[in-house]
């Protein structure tokens, strides 16, 4: 009975994905959108790499991720977070976030403290690099993939 009961968990597939952080605070109309579908974002909820995070006219959210970098969604947002690893004893990973529509203020953590170079900000128009430890980018339109 036991090794069955073993052999019947060892092949469940596994569905959880990576938690890249964790959703601090949310305000107003704020999803989540994944290969999972949509759904609304709530304080303590786990955010990861491929997510969409999509805020409404009345909507902002807080996310910190697992370096300490805190990203701040502002109403009308779309931001993907598109990659994100990293690796506690080393210090080192990367960040890269995709904001498709609206505002996002971000305050780096470990990473972009680090290695500032490991951190891009993609928005329809531009890229953005990181040279200093807080900045504000606002993007109109969406990015084509």
């Amino acid at each position: 009975m036991i090794a069955l009961c073993a052999l019947t968990a060892h092949a469940q597939p596994k569905t959880e994905v990576a938690r890249a952080g964790t959703v601090k605070l949310v305000k107003g109309m704020v999803q989540v959108e994944n290969a999972q579908g949509s759904k609304a974002l709530l304080s303590g909820d786990a955010v990861s790499v491929a997510d969409v995070v999509a805020t409404g006219a009345d909507g902002a959210a807080s996310l910190v991720l697992r370096d300490g970098s805190t990203l701040m969604v502002g109403p009308n947002s779309r931001l993907e977070l598109k990659s994100f690893a990293f690796d506690s004893t080393t210090q080192d990973g990367n960040v890269l976030v995709n904001l498709l529509r609206g505002t996002l203020r971000m305050i780096t953590g470990l990473i972009g403290k680090n290695h500032p170079e490991s951190v891009e900000i993609h928005t329809p128009t531009t890229i953005v690099g990181v040279l200093g430890t807080d900045f504000i980018v606002q993007a109109e339109g969406e990015v084509k993939p």
